[in-house]
């Protein structure tokens, strides 16, 4: 019995939240995790194509039954007018991350060369480094980052993850 507690399986669940576009949102849903110890792997946050509403994803790491736990308790907030949960299979996620590599001369075109085969971008060249742009996936950012190893990684920023279903069948319409 206790082993089998020790080993409960830990997943990751996507969940989009359409929000009321109000003052202080942000913080309320961060705070209902951060009071139930609830783990945040990323949150993204921006506004819709409607102004009065703003479009959250948060990536949230647990067993099952926390994960449940998570959905029910973020939709009894006031502000939430819909939330679900992205599944993979049926949903498109992307991350864009911005990263600062120590390149001298010599190792430039080495880390363009890498850039280029993950259809990266190169926004800024100086003389001791690269900075490069590069949007996916997160195992597509992961996979690029494992091959920045042998090079100096001087700063990173990863926004998160974003993401929408597929197809139009998910479409949450607020009057």
């Amino acid at each position: 019995m206790e082993e089998e507690n020790v080993k409960k399986k830990l997943n990751k669940k996507t969940f989009q939240l359409l929000v009321d576009n109000t003052s202080g949102v942000l913080s309320r849903i961060s705070g209902l995790f951060a009071r139930r110890g609830y783990n945040i792997e990323s949150i993204t946050a921006g506004v819709t194509a409607d102004p009065r509403f703003t479009r959250i994803t948060i990536v949230a790491s647990g067993d099952d039954d926390i994960l449940d736990q998570i959905e029910k308790q973020v939709r009894k907030l006031v502000d939430v007018r819909d939330i679900r949960e992205l599944k993979p299979e049926e949903s498109v996620y992307r991350e864009l991350a911005m990263i600062k590599v120590r390149a001298n001369a010599e190792q430039r075109q080495s880390v363009i060369a890498i850039t280029n085969i993950f259809r990266g971008n190169i926004v800024d060249v100086a003389p001791e480094s690269l900075m490069i742009e590069i949007t996916g996936n997160s195992g597509k950012i992961d996979a690029f980052l494992r091959l920045l190893d042998g090079y100096e990684i001087l700063e990173l920023a990863r926004t998160g993850v974003a993401g929408l279903a597929r197809g139009t069948e998910h479409v949450v319409y607020i009057p």
